[in-house]
């Protein structure tokens, strides 16, 4: 039996006196919350999520994480960094940096593969683009995502790693997918693991982002085969992402 997780990515968001507010305002709200809850602030707040979370039911993690371990790598944050604070995930392959960054299918793959050595839960995302969509490659675009991290990692990883499907056109734009786009996407990436392992493909938490929110959250996340939410701009908000996660069961 999957259980259901929203994650919050805060994105380039928040102050110290902000998450202080937001954090302790959600924990208000999630007495009566069965799935499991996580958020991701920016690096440099990484310290202060993990105090303010500390003996809570939410977890956390980082929004992205290098390749290497060590290094001349100016900007970069490796996995035993995230590790430092106590992460529990991280973020890879998200469409900002796929897209903002250049990031390929094979750089993604890799980073999955050293969030996991690391011990962390890899948030692993693939998602199309509104032109991918209107030409009929939504399942082209995601199945070279997804393959590009079976070949690297292995089918059986993904027992470790939870999948988000984002549809780019749907991320920050007010439009999302509907419940039934939501689950064809999600019944293919299922049947995509299936076709290695089926036993692996059935216990894959598989979220979906883009646009989510407290209105369309409960029928989205009814759907047979979404696990839950990597929720943006409504993580951002106590009320509207306690909402969010009181709807996934």
């Amino acid at each position: 039996m999957r259980q259901a997780l929203v994650a919050g990515n805060w994105k380039m968001n928040g102050s110290l006196e902000n998450n202080e507010a937001l954090l302790k305002g959600l924990l208000e709200q999630l007495d009566d919350v069965t799935a499991k809850v996580a958020v991701c602030p920016s690096f440099v707040y990484l310290s202060q999520a993990r105090d303010l979370l500390a003996g809570s039911q939410v977890g956390f993690g980082g929004q992205d994480l290098s390749t290497e371990a060590s290094g001349a790598f100016t900007g970069e944050i490796s996995a035993e960094m995230l590790n430092d604070f106590g992460c529990e995930y991280v973020i890879v392959g998200h469409s900002e940096r796929r897209d903002n960054h250049g990031e390929t299918n094979e750089l993604v793959a890799q980073k999955t593969q050293v969030a996991l050595n690391a011990g962390l839960t890899p948030l692993f995302c693939v998602g199309e683009h509104l032109e991918d969509r209107e030409s009929e490659q939504t399942e082209a675009v995601i199945a070279a995502q997804l393959d590009a991290a079976i070949e690297t990692c292995g089918i059986d990883a993904f027992e470790n790693i939870v999948i988000a499907y984002e549809p780019v056109w749907a991320i920050g734009t007010g439009k999302t997918a509907t419940s039934e786009q939501a689950q064809e996407v999600h019944a293919f990436i299922r049947n995509r693991l299936a076709g290695h392992d089926q036993n692996v493909a059935k216990q894959t938490t598989i979220l979906y982002g883009g646009s989510v929110k407290a209105a369309n959250a409960e029928e989205l996340f009814s759907m047979p085969d979404v696990d839950g939410g990597l929720v943006g701009g409504a993580s951002l908000d106590a009320a509207e992402f306690a909402a969010i996660c009181k709807a996934a069961k």
